[in-house]
């Protein structure tokens, strides 16, 4: 990730915003999902909203 630490040159709306969803990301707790028996190797593919498989959405 970019370093963050100097970001003068945007408003201060946005350096909000960038200090808010930082916020969000260090409370945010990793999912405990349980082990699927049978399932698909990898990662969670409804991660985003949308079923992926080999990079493409689709939105069941």
């Amino acid at each position: 990730m970019a370093d963050d630490s100097d970001r003068s040159d945007l408003p201060p709306e946005a350096q909000r915003a960038l200090a808010e969803a930082a916020e969000r990301r260090k409370a945010a707790k990793a999912l405990n999902l349980p082990t699927e028996l049978g399932g698909r190797e990898g990662p969670e593919p409804v991660r985003y909203g949308d079923w992926e498989k080999k990079g493409i959405a689709v939105d069941f």
